[in-house]
């Protein structure tokens, strides 16, 4: 296992002096990552003064030990620290299995899954090629969702004996699949020098090895395309590949632009010279192959090439297939590398190349690639293949009264495609219906953040507006088509005697009630067929031929659980139990209230378990901010007060058992028109902020003075413009953030304007600028690997700095081989930890403060 333990940078304001004193911690064994090297070169560092300044900083930071210490600050190892044993419990509970119908809805996969990634496989050497990250030993992603046990069940007979899934031992296996007709399965295993896939029967759950493959998700590629119930095409590793080029860095890495704009987002793990290009080559080549999961047989077909896609066409009289070519690019992730596009015969050999699509450099922001993108096989056996061109030259810019049209290809793929329909704004989404002549086509018009879907018939004659709506709407949302799988492994939007299913969250002022509702296609009207009860989270999963629905239902305090409706009788088919009793104690409730120009919010109020009446306790608000272009969509609530209590592992809801009131998912709208809305974030928040504070005050039940910010990505953000723009937090929790908007100078979240065109805008969301106002203690936690667009740990890095060397409060966490969520074990509980003694310096310990005191006249011990 690694040795690696978090990096922690403390900035603490003068003790015993007017010297500013900073210590910076990290690890000892191996030598520091070249970023914290790189912070530690940056730091104001100077002595610590006297035991005063040194039990400060241990008062502070919670770090004990160092209240002990003498003399000069200096590098020392930060051990991985464990937060209190109530949240240490609620960390290490067990993962409630996951419930898998299969696609024939006879049998039911009851899957567990790993809560957490270990480090050491975390630190599993890797490759960062492309905005691809990948093991070059195995050819697969390096943090995988593992798979622990597998149990096999009728699924209609509660009582029904389970049949135990035998894994093998050694390697990891992950990603468990049903076969299209639900009488097999398939699960891979990654060792150390491939990823195996194996198959089982659902009978006995028997397992084994389809032989000589070894699969390819280098690229994340991790498509299979179902010919019919028992042989698919996968992508794998070819048996020619070789040992890995080896070119030698002999001269600089060179780029040149010539007076084309092309304005791109910020990413990680970007290609950086002809090296890098030759290995993602190498690694990125795959070839297709067929297997029999029925027999463990495989044979290639083709030619190996650098594929991101596969599928089968109609009921697999053909392949779709994409692939990479040069030249790559050194600004783009591979998802936008040149594609080529091409129909397959089953064994391979092409038929005809549909399109060699562009780098995608050059392109507008918002905009899209002109001519033809976005595919999609026919899931029927008219076996047609369909795509996107735009109209405007992919330019939202642009004057067009058509943005879009969707393109049809019918067999044997030789003659000219024809226009099935044109779209005045960009297209969004195309699925089939299982009636096999129709589809739903949605476009979105990005200006106002609208959404209109229409029923296609794929023949090309004329469609039909169905629903239309904001992107954002929930309480008249009509729901999604209710999907179900073919037998060609194909999803398509389930029909009942000719009328459209459709399934939604079933939002309202009391929350979440989900719904399946039957849309007619001749005159739209709606029949609902079902909607969860008050006070329970019900959600439809399967609707059989014979009416009987399958449902999955959970409260408060009981998990998921599969239920069989028919007939006004309800059969529970599962009886999972709850892992986290302890979590009984909690109490919810959401909680309304506006701001003061009237625009709706809310917030989820959790209160820990030993909160006595009359007591007011310090609080954490947590909270992601999101654009609207109408107030009132804006105060719609989400949630419900039926769904089953269960936290992640860097979940702030865990402090609730230190004692801390949390105000989750509190509303922090940002309204107005998408052009330039973000042109009042900072008094917008500033409002939401002042709102969710003097609503906590009424409540009674916070103590308006020690309330505390903090969010993860853009709540991180949000945060800590409150913290540079506002004092109405104590102190700042801030995850992973992006803090200076000059490094993402195309554009971020929903804001389409570049630095230079909204220039004051970057200037003032950047609380980098501003950190000379941030004031009160603000704690930072990123993790080293972070692979989202924007975030990349030098955003925190430099806030860091920039907070120590103006005099702030600052302590920053670096957590090694993470990325942008965090997922081992010991991260997990650095994380609470570290919340939970920043906020017990800041805003206080709420149990020491409700403690009792000694009446007079009595003794206590010291």
């Amino acid at each position: 296992m690694s040795s690696r333990v978090p990096s922690v940078g403390l900035r603490l304001p003068p003790v015993g002096g007017p010297a500013a004193s900073t210590v910076f911690v990290t690890d000892a064994v191996p030598a520091p990552a070249p970023a914290v090297r790189r912070l530690a070169a940056g730091l104001l560092a100077t002595t610590l003064r006297g035991m005063a300044a040194l039990a400060a900083l241990a008062a502070l930071a919670g770090l004990a030990g160092l209240a002990g210490l003498a003399g000069p600050a200096a590098a020392a190892p930060a051990p991985y620290k464990q937060p209190s044993a109530a949240i240490r419990e609620l960390l290490d509970a067990p993962s409630l299995p996951r419930l898998i119908p299969s696609p024939d809805r006879q049998a039911l996969a009851l899957v567990e899954q790993r809560r957490y990634t270990p480090l050491e496989e975390l630190a599993r050497p890797g490759l960062r090629l492309a905005g691809a990250r990948f093991d070059a030993r195995n050819a697969s992603q390096q943090n995988l969702l593992a798979v622990q046990r597998v149990r096999l069940r009728s699924l209609l007979e509660p009582e029904a004996a389970e049949r135990e899934v035998e894994l093998p031992a050694g390697g990891t296996w992950h990603n468990f699949l049903w076969a299209p007709d639900g009488q097999r399965f398939l699960l891979s295993r990654r060792t150390d020098t491939a990823d195996e896939l194996w198959a089982g029967a659902t009978s006995n759950g028997q397992l084994w090895r389809i032989y000589n493959v070894r699969l390819n998700n280098a690229v994340d590629a991790d498509d299979i395309a179902w010919l019919n119930a028992r042989e698919a095409v996968v992508l794998t590793v070819p048996d020619d590949r070789g040992a890995a080029p080896n070119r030698a860095q002999t001269g600089p890495a060179i780029q040149e632009t010539h007076g084309k704009a092309s304005p791109e987002r910020t990413y990680p793990d970007l290609l950086r010279n002809p090296r890098d290009e030759d290995l993602f080559e190498h690694y990125a080549r795959s070839q297709l192959t067929l297997i029999d999961v029925a027999s463990g047989q495989s044979r290639d077909i083709g030619a190996p090439g650098l594929f991101t896609s596969v599928s089968s066409v109609g009921t697999g009289q053909a392949l779709l297939t994409e692939r990479l070519v040069r030249p790559f690019s050194y600004n783009l992730t591979f998802d936008d590398f040149p594609t080529v596009v091409e129909v397959r015969q089953r064994d391979g050999k092409v038929i005809r190349e549909l399109v060699k699509m562009p780098l995608k450099q050059g392109v507008a922001i918002d905009g899209a690639l002109p001519g033809p993108r976005v595919f999609y096989p026919s899931p029927t056996r008219d076996a047609a293949i369909y795509w996107v061109e735009a109209l405007d030259g992919g330019n939202p810019a642009t004057r067009a009264a058509f943005r879009d049209r969707v393109m049809r290809l019918d067999p044997p793929y030789t003659g000219d495609p024809f226009e099935v329909q044109r779209m005045p704004y960009r297209f969004t989404r195309l699925r089939f219906l299982d009636d096999g002549i129709h589809g739903l086509l949605t476009e979105e018009d990005r200006s106002r953040g609208w959404s209109r879907t229409y029923l296609l018939p794929l023949n090309g004659k004329q469609s039909r507006p169905l629903f239309e709506h904001s992107v954002r709407e929930r309480y008249r949302h009509p729901g999604y088509p209710f999907m179900r799988t073919l037998g060609n492994g194909h999803q398509v939007a389930q029909t009942l005697n000719g009328d459209l299913l459709l399934s939604g969250q079933g939002s309202g002022p009391k929350g979440d009630r989900p719904f399946l509702d039957k849309l007619s296609l001749k005159d739209l009207s709606v029949q609902r067929l079902f909607q969860s009860a008050e006070g329970v989270y019900e959600q439809p999963v399967a609707l059989f031929e014979d009416r009987r629905l399958l449902t999955q239902r959970e409260t408060e305090h009981e998990p998921p659980n599969l239920v069989l409706r028919e007939n006004g009788k309800v059969t529970p088919l599962t009886r999972l139990k709850d892992p986290t009793p302890q979590l009984k104690g909690v109490r919810r409730e959401l909680v309304s209230f506006k701001r003061n120009d009237g625009v709706e919010l809310s917030f989820w109020m959790y209160l820990p378990p030993d909160l006595r009446e009359g007591e007011k306790r310090p609080a954490l608000v947590w909270a992601y901010p999101l654009e609207f272009n109408d107030a009132a969509i804006a105060g719609q609530l989400s949630g419900s007060p039926g769904r089953y209590m269960s936290f992640s592992g860097i979940s702030p809801l865990n402090l609730l058992m230190d004692g801390y009131v949390v105000l989750m998912d509190a509303t922090m709208p940002v309204v107005g028109d998408s052009r330039n809305m973000n042109d009042s974030f900072i008094e917008q928040i500033t409002a939401n902020a002042r709102a969710i504070v003097d609503k906590a005050e009424d409540l009674g039940v916070v103590d308006p003075r020690r309330i505390a910010i903090g969010g993860h990505s853009y709540g991180a953000f949000m945060a800590v413009n409150l913290m540079a723009h506002t004092k109405l937090f104590r102190c700042g929790i801030a995850r992973s953030g992006a803090y200076n908007r000059t490094l993402t100078p195309f554009g971020f979240q929903s804001e389409r304007r570049s630095l230079w065109d909204a220039k004051d805008v970057y200037l003032k969301l950047s609380p980098f600028l501003f950190a000379n106002q941030i004031k009160d203690p603000l704690l930072l936690i990123h993790g080293e690997a972070d692979n989202n667009s924007g975030t990349f740990p030098m955003q925190s890095e430099r806030l860091y700095q920039a907070m120590a060397g103006l005099g702030g409060t600052a302590r920053y966490v670096l957590l090694p081989f993470e990325a942008h969520g965090y997922t081992a074990r010991e991260s997990a509980g650095q994380v609470q930890w570290e919340m939970s003694q920043w906020l017990k310096g800041c805003v206080g310990d709420p149990r020491a403060e409700a403690r009792p005191r000694p009446a007079a006249g009595s003794s206590a011990s010291q």
